[in-house]
């Protein structure tokens, strides 16, 4: 079953309490949780996956810490899953097999802002909206801005190569890490990357990194690149009859040579969600794109315009412009709280972040919806048009209704796949999406992604279960 633990082998009890033992020694117990409840705080993220209570959690403060656990992990043999914030979707931060959880949000220090050069170091715990507030109070910008950007943590951002509605314009955290201190099961630590904006020295370590989710690496301080700040931003919320007559708009838009630094669409569930949770919309409305466009002040008036002028001629049923940095936030934390108010609809949910071309984004629209028809689950799709990355929730009660929930994720993905699509765009694979690799990817591409792990990893013992689904190597 999809939501069920992959066959992750727990270590032996001699085992576990070896590697407790090991870790009051040389971390301390103000660093180590052992308890029963303290550590079921650990257990999941924001995901249905289900993980096992981990043995011990290591609060770690100093990259000393790190290489003592994940040191202590390898003399032991037990399992050890690095976390930040905890808040990915795929399972990504869930200890499948117990072990060792390795918390990294209490090393939250902006260790750097080098104003001359455009360059942040950031520790693993630094929450990203932090980021964002002192790099901008210094005139730059951090462009990634996943919708949990004031509960996410780098670390966690930088292993699931986070994105969020401003990547079309400026792509995802991968473009913006410069570099990346990096420890590897056993203890050892490397510096991959460099400091400056241009540097082709041997293989790209710390694009491999990036995106690892946890499985070769946990992560350090990460040099970024930093960007100058936009001079002006202007937000748009455009309503619509329908989504196809929304998608018409995103086309036209895209086709004008117009750069939006973000179009968000909601289809008509999701708006029926959002007038639940208190936010008055049109009630004729079908659709919603929640455009933002930035740039020197005359060239985003401009821009301003020229959609008003799309959206007039595709007939939108209303062009609303934010009239200050007030109005401005209101229309995105409606947005930013948009999972929460769909968890509040059904018991269970689940959001399949996928990607297709933007062309193709009524087909999957139209299919979800034919998708809910067939199976009887409810659904409801918003993501960021401008790149073709739609969430596609599944809402249901019952366990009785769960082979339902997997057909129709069965479905989607196939259909993700035939419109030359990919199966994560934000959230990666973890564990939930790890049986579908096989969908988009070759039994030889992912051989030789189990060949890499092994050698960051041999014992298979970093955040196994995770990408791939486990074989007889108990990471692979």
């Amino acid at each position: 079953m999809l939501l069920s633990r992959p066959d992750v082998p727990r270590p032996s009890q001699s085992a576990r309490d070896k590697a407790k033992s090991l870790l009051d020694e040389r971390l301390g117990p103000s660093k180590v949780l052992t308890g029963k409840d303290a550590c079921e705080r650990f257990v999941r993220d924001e995901s249905e996956a289900e993980g096992e209570v981990p043995d011990a959690v290591v609060l770690a403060t100093s990259a000393e810490d790190i290489l003592k656990a994940l040191a202590v992990a390898r003399e032991a043999e037990v399992p050890i899953t690095p976390r930040a914030g905890g808040t990915g979707r795929t399972g990504g931060a869930v200890p499948m097999a117990g072990g060792i959880v390795l918390a990294t949000s209490g090393m939250n220090n902006i260790v750097e802002i080098d104003r001359k050069e455009g360059v942040a170091v950031v520790e693993p715990g630094v929450i990203l909206a932090d980021l964002h507030a002192a790099v901008e109070a210094e005139g730059w910008f951090y462009p990634p801005d996943p919708n949990s950007l004031k509960s996410c943590a780098i670390g966690g951002n930088v292993a699931e190569n986070a994105g969020g509605p401003r990547a079309f314009k400026y792509g995802v955290t991968r473009d913006y890490v410069l570099g990346v201190e990096a420890f590897l099961l056993g203890g050892q630590r490397i510096q991959a990357g460099r400091r400056t904006i241009k540097g082709v020295t041997g293989y790209d370590v710390t694009g491999l990194l990036v995106g690892s989710e946890g499985t070769l690496a946990v992560f350090g301080p990460a040099t970024l690149q930093l960007i100058p700040k936009p001079a002006s931003v202007m937000t748009m919320l455009t309503l619509f009859t329908d989504v196809n007559q929304a998608g018409e708009a995103v086309q036209a838009i895209i086709s004008a040579g117009i750069s939006p630094r973000c179009i968000e669409l909601l289809d008509a569930s999701t708006l029926e969600a959002m007038r639940l949770a208190g936010n008055p919309i049109n009630p004729a409305a079908g659709a919603m794109l929640l455009m933002e466009v930035d740039g020197d002040p005359a060239a985003v008036e401009l821009q301003a315009e020229r959609i008003s002028g799309v959206c007039d001629d595709v007939k939108a049923l209303e062009v609303l412009v934010a009239q200050d940095e007030a109005q401005r936030e209101r229309l995105w934390s409606a947005r930013r709280e948009m999972s929460h108010a769909v968890r509040k609809l059904t018991k269970k949910k689940l959001s399949e972040d996928v990607v297709v071309p933007r062309q193709q984004i009524g087909a999957l629209l139209d299919f979800v919806r034919e998708i809910s028809e067939r199976t009887g689950i409810r659904t409801l799709t918003y993501g960021h048009a401008g790149d073709g990355n739609l969430h596609c929730n599944f809402l249901w009660n019952e366990d009785h209704e769960m082979p339902a929930v997997e057909r129709s994720i069965t479905m989607l993905f196939e259909r993700v796949i035939a419109l030359r699509g990919t199966l994560s765009g934000e959230h990666g694979i973890g564990v939930l999406k790890a049986p579908y690799l096989p969908l988009e990817q070759s039994p030889e591409l992912i051989a030789l992604q189990k060949d890499l792990k092994r050698v960051f990893d041999p014992a298979g013992l970093l955040n196994p279960g995770k990408i791939f689904p486990p074989t007889q190597h108990r990471a692979c």
